[in-house]
């Protein structure tokens, strides 16, 4: 059977690839909003998907989650839930800024044991590594991963991936914890910010903007020239 795709049609396969696991009401808002009836635009476009067997859904969820065609979790699978909160982190930074170069599940060490950040993009012209705690956890497991991310930061590693500007000194991320709770976990090296939400986020250093209107960009230089200018 032959069919041609629209190019939306593509974008939307390739953000379910990228994503996992999309729900209903997410594509609405990122594919469809702007039409007259953007809801029966996206279940007629998905429907059609589907059957092509360019998709998989599960109905396990209200509304129906879309998986790609080769999807390694069960329809059922509570990873679904971290995917959707992935998801759900993206969309509140494209209300502010469309992040760039996003890697979702980064494993920058390209080895296991290593740091593996649920998110990494550059938002606002800052690279972030984005870790979501779902659960809550022990200090001493969260200090364990700074630990990782501190282990990295003195390999040097990080200085030659592929996003790292060109022509100018590479910087390491900070690192976003997008949690209810707060740790009490630190560190020297490399930058560590909790919040909420990403809400909190811009809130936060929108504050810290006005209080400090005549001050340079948040630097630091021990982590290699990290910043977080969010406005």
């Amino acid at each position: 059977m032959s069919f041609r795709l629209s190019q939306r049609d593509k974008d939307i396969i390739g953000f379910i690839n990228q994503f996992r696991a999309v729900d209903r009401d997410s594509l609405v808002e990122l594919f469809f909003k702007q039409l007259k009836s953007p809801v029966n635009a996206c279940n007629s476009v998905m429907v059609r998907l589907y059957r092509l067997g360019l998709i998989e859904r599960t109905q396990q969820y209200s509304p129906t989650v879309y998986l790609p065609v080769d999807a390694k979790i069960k329809k059922n699978s509570q990873k679904i839930l971290h995917f959707l909160s992935i998801l759900d982190i993206y969309k509140q930074m494209c209300t502010y800024s469309a992040p760039k170069q996003v890697i979702v599940e980064d494993k920058p060490t390209g080895r296991k044991g290593g740091i593996e950040p649920d998110l990494f993009c550059i938002f606002k012209g800052s690279p972030f590594w984005i870790e979501i705690q779902r659960n809550q956890y022990s200090e001493q497991k969260m200090q364990a991963k700074v630990t990782l991310y501190e282990e990295f930061f003195f390999s040097d590693e990080w200085n030659d991936l592929h996003w790292q500007p060109e022509g100018r000194s590479p910087i390491f991320p900070s690192v976003i914890l997008i949690t209810p709770v707060r740790y009490a976990v630190s560190s020297e090296h490399i930058r560590i910010v909790q919040v909420a939400s990403i809400h909190e986020l811009m809130e936060k250093y929108k504050s810290s903007t006005k209080q400090h209107r005549e001050a340079k960009p948040i630097t630091q230089s021990s982590s290699g020239g990290i910043r977080i200018n969010l406005t």
